[in-house]
């Protein structure tokens, strides 16, 4: 079924966006990226999720074409999105990303500016609200309580939320 922007079975609805091998996590190199498995985020999404009156709603894919159509899809009420290396060069998702206007939160497991030169300059952020960087997991559960807080304050507008 789907959904028109705003609307969400609860007017909660989080589209959390994962890109390019998001889905090997556990499998990519436990030093950079944790152990955790997609399933272990996804779970522990889900669970912060349902403790907090929040709907959660996932979408990975290794294919910039198929983040942009997730994206305009506007049948969401927040959006969470790891871009992965689309990040830093994908204009198009960050052209996508403009166009959805819900509380956005751009979140990286390591820390961007702590690696490579080429990684640390992010094209898509300035579409983005804000962005969690290098905080492991733990940063997908503080873009969903400033996404919770920004749906309490009924608000979507504004750049800085106090959580």
């Amino acid at each position: 079924m789907e959904r028109e922007q705003g609307i969400g079975m609860s007017g909660k609805l989080v589209l959390v966006i994962n890109g390019p091998n998001m889905n090997m996590l556990g499998k990519r190199p436990t030093d950079i990226y944790g152990t955790e498995t997609y399933d272990d985020l996804k779970a522990m999404i889900e669970s912060f999720a349902l403790d907090n009156g929040l709907e959660v709603e996932f979408y990975q894919s290794n294919s910039e074409g198929g983040i942009i159509d997730r994206i305009q899809l506007l049948n969401y009420n927040g959006l969470i999105i790891n871009p992965g290396a689309y990040t830093h060069y994908s204009y198009a998702i960050r052209d996508a990303l403009e166009i959805a206007k819900v509380p956005k939160v751009e979140v990286h497991l390591t820390n961007i500016l702590a690696r490579e030169s080429f990684r640390e300059k992010s094209v898509t952020a300035p579409s983005c609200d804000g962005v969690i960087s290098g905080l492991g997991t733990f940063g997908y559960i503080l873009a969903l309580e400033y996404i919770k807080k920004k749906f309490e304050d009924g608000t979507n507008d504004e750049k800085v939320v106090r959580v």
